[in-house]
Parts: C-alpha cells; sequence; structure tokens
C-alpha cells in the first residue's frame, strides 16, 4: 500500500504541535520511542523524524512526499518548494537584534558591523534590498552569546516571546519576516500521493476551521433575536430554539473567537444572556 510520506521535526515545539495536529485530524501514529520512521495505524500514511534545516532537500529529491515546516526554513533554504497550506501554529520571526546597551538609530547602523545568524541567505537578501553591506558570522545553534563574547555586533535569529533575546541582553529591532508552520510539497510527489495529499488537507482544513471558531449558545428575548443575528454572523444563519420560558429563545451560532470578543457587550446590550462558549473539536463545510 502507498503511503503519504510526511517529514517533520525530530524533536522540539514544532514536532509537538506537527503530531498534534496529525492526532486531531483522526490519525494515529505508531511511534515507539526513537524511532525516526513511523506508520499510522488507519490512514496510509508514515511519518519520517528529520533534522529541520535538511527537509527542504529531502522535499527537493523527492525522499518524503510533504512536511511540516517553519515558513522560515522555507524562506532560508527552499524558496522553490510549493506551500500548499499555512497551518497557523508555531508562529514566530526572524529578526534582528543588537545589545540592550547600544543606541538604534535605523538600518543604516548595520553597515560594516558583524552579524551572527543561522540565516545567512535571509539577512543577505534584507540587508541588501535595504542597501546595507555587513559581515555575517554563520552559527549553526545558539547566536545570543555572541555579542557577549565579542564574537559580533548583532545576531540576527528567528524570536517567538522575546524572552531569550532578554536574558542575553539582547533588544529586538528589525524584523525581517513573520513566520509559521506550513505544509510543504514536495516537486516529485506522484498523483497516486497526491491523491492521498487531498485527504489530508481536507482533515487538516477541518481542524484549523474548528480552532479559529467557538460556538455559542445565549438566551434571548424573542423581540432581540434580529438585533443579536446581526451581530453574529455565522457559517449561515443561527439556529433559533424556543424556551421553556414565554418570549425566550435559544440562540446558537459559530463565529470565530477574535469577532466574539468584539460583540460581547453589544450582544449583552441587547438582551442576550447565559453566554456559553465551547471550543469545536473539526469543522467540516
Amino acid at each position: 500500500m502507498k503511503r503519504l510520506r510526511v517529514a517533520v521535526q525530530k524533536s522540539g515545539r514544532l514536532n509537538e504541535d506537527s503530531l498534534r495536529l496529525l492526532k486531531d485530524a483522526g490519525i494515529s501514529i505508531d511511534n515507539g520511542k526513537e524511532q525516526l520512521k513511523a506508520a499510522s495505524g488507519n490512514f496510509p500514511l508514515e511519518v519520517l523524524y528529520l533534522r529541520n534545516g535538511d527537509i527542504p532537500q529531502y522535499l527537493r529529491d523527492g525522499v518524503v512526499d510533504v512536511a511540516i515546516i517553519g515558513e522560515n526554513v522555507l524562506v532560508e533554504k527552499g524558496k522553490d518548494i510549493i506551500i500548499a497550506e499555512k497551518l497557523a501554529f508555531s508562529k514566530c520571526r526572524v529578526s534582528l537584534a543588537v545589545p540592550k546597551s547600544a543606541r538604534y538609530n535605523g538600518i543604516e547602523d548595520f553597515q560594516g558591523k558583524k552579524i551572527a545568524t543561522s540565516y545567512p541567505n535571509t539577512v543577505t537578501e534584507f540587508l541588501t534590498k535595504n542597501g546595507i553591506s555587513a559581515d555575517l558570522h554563520i552559527i549553526n545553534g545558539s547566536v545570543e552569546i555572541a555579542p557577549n563574547i565579542g564574537l559580533a555586533d548583532a545576531i540576527c535569529d528567528i524570536v517567538s516571546s522575546g524572552s531569550t533575546l532578554f536574558k542575553n541582553n539582547l533588544k529586538e529591532v528589525e524584523v525581517m519576516l513573520q513566520s509559521e508552520a506550513v505544509l510543504a510539497v514536495s516537486p516529485l510527489i506522484s498523483s497516486e500521493r497526491k491523491e492521498i495529499l487531498s485527504k489530508l488537507q481536507f482533515r487538516i482544513q477541518s481542524v484549523l476551521r474548528a480552532r479559529k471558531s467557538k460556538y455559542i449558545l445565549m438566551n434571548v428575548p424573542n423581540s432581540k433575536i434580529d438585533d443579536v443575528v446581526k451581530l453574529l454572523p455565522g457559517m449561515r444563519s443561527p439556529t433559533v430554539l424556543p424556551l421553556a420560558e414565554e418570549g425566550w429563545s435559544s440562540l446558537h451560532t459559530v463565529i470565530s473567537e477574535e469577532r466574539f470578543w468584539e460583540v460581547i457587550d453589544e450582544l449583552k446590550e441587547n438582551g442576550a444572556e447565559g453566554i456559553l462558549v465551547a471550543s469545536i473539536e473539526k469543522m467540516v463545510l
């Protein structure tokens, strides 16, 4: 049986988030300790656990069919690789940082400076666009220590919360790109495996829609239903069910979480009571 070969990061947060996505998509992985390859027992898929930096080449060579990988890695090593889906997790940014004590006036401050980084292509492209020439010191590993030991004047690295920069007395001064986990596809994927990928994407999209949405229930006076409905654009139209108490109904709908918090006060002003917000496991359109 043909299986879709999916590469994920060998360890770390992206590994955990990737496996959680597959699990939420109903795919169980028979993974023993320290395995580098594991198959699914209920879906034609196998997972290969690889070093993040190696994945673009594996995709290019057709060793794996798809990969869950940080967009920043593709920008650095695989701009020719097609992104099939943005996955909205493991978000970070690739940024330039300098010592906290340094006065920063603008991008021109990097002219002629030494920058330590694991992202030489990304930095070079960014600096060239801004007419800046700098000396790059390529480090595979923790670059935050470089300014503290006199190896560089600044660094370029991925930033999530910024706590690592803070601990190393650095401050973020330029964001070069925003990144998140993506589903990347090999240019050599076979038509048979494309069909499996299509089924996988359908499941992933259902999970991602659910993560962005909330199921809400509320009690609303019948005289206010039209006003409340205008505040809550759902997938189509909300479900309205009569309550035992005369003159009241229960209104059910789906809405994005961000949109809900924007209108919560207006809902209450229009008489909504007993508002319940529930997570959605899957959302199939």
